[in-house]
Formats: C-alpha cells, structure tokens, sequence
C-alpha cells in the first residue's frame, strides 16, 4: 500500500498530517532551536552539537509519533 492512500494516522499534532508534512514541521523546529542555540547558550559553553542531538531526537519522535 502506498503511503499516500493510507489514512492519516492520529497523533499529538492538532493537524491531520502525512510523513513528509512532519518532516518539514521537525526541520523549522531545528532551525528554531539552532538559533536559540546560537544566540543564548552557546555563548555559555555548549556545543551545537548538543543542539544537534537534541533536534534529531525530536525530529525521530514527531515523525513517528506526530
């Protein structure tokens, strides 16, 4: 069965959504927290790397989950 005939799975997002639709939603929040990043912590030490990580994470979890 191909991915756009299947029904839109329910999930924590208020929107109706296909995977292509959350991975775009997950990559504006990495490029939103990239800038918070780069303006406000690492100034204090932390690498962006963290950040990095930390966007790849929430990315894996609302395209799955989302």
């Amino acid at each position: 069965m191909n991915e756009d005939t299947k029904p839109p799975k329910p999930g924590f997002l208020p929107i109706e959504t296909n995977w292509f639709d959350r991975l775009f939603i997950s990559v504006v929040i990495w490029v939103a927290l990239s800038l918070f990043w780069f303006r406000f912590i690492e100034p204090l030490g932390l690498s962006i790397w963290i950040c990095c990580a930390i966007s790849a994470v929430l990315a894996v979890y609302i395209i799955r989950k989302g």
